[in-house]
């Protein structure tokens, strides 16, 4: 986001991996769920699993294991993520299905909607697998709070 406005949690340091920390989020996330424009993303992940989860995260002050931390993303990045990873791939699939009917009939169409979600899931592979280093986007730890 242009505004520079971000979320931040609580979290604790289980380990660290060079220069960055995995971090287990106390609550399951952003503690926004129930206002407007909060993604809902914990309990629906309630439903499926109880293990806690950790995330991998640029640990920027040096935060040592079993400590407690904050860990700030920029606001809204999470949700732009999760709608590029599940329209993309559906939007070229059926582009490709359109395609494919228009070349052949139906053979063609199941054939363009396959090769499109294959090229939108390669996309999405390259993209993030080039989305490597340190941005304003990435959650990173801004405090100890322990």
């Amino acid at each position: 986001m242009a505004n520079g406005e971000q979320q931040v949690i609580r979290a604790t340091v289980r380990a660290l991996d060079g220069s960055y920390a995995l971090v287990e989020a106390e609550g399951g996330g952003c503690g926004r769920c129930h206002e407007k424009g909060g993604c809902g993303g914990p309990q629906l992940s309630r439903m499926f699993c109880s293990a806690p989860k950790t995330y991998r995260v640029a640990n920027e002050i040096g935060a040592r294991e079993g400590e407690q931390v904050s860990v700030a993303i920029e606001a809204g990045s999470v949700r732009q993520s999760a709608n590029l990873a599940y329209v993309l791939p559906l939007t070229v699939a059926v582009a490709g299905a359109v395609a494919g009917m228009f070349a052949g009939g139906e053979p063609w169409a199941i054939i363009g909607a396959g090769a499109g979600l294959v090229l939108g899931f390669a996309h999405l592979w390259r993209r993030t697998r080039a989305a490597t280093g340190y941005s304003a986007g990435n959650p990173h730890i801004v405090s100890r709070l322990s």
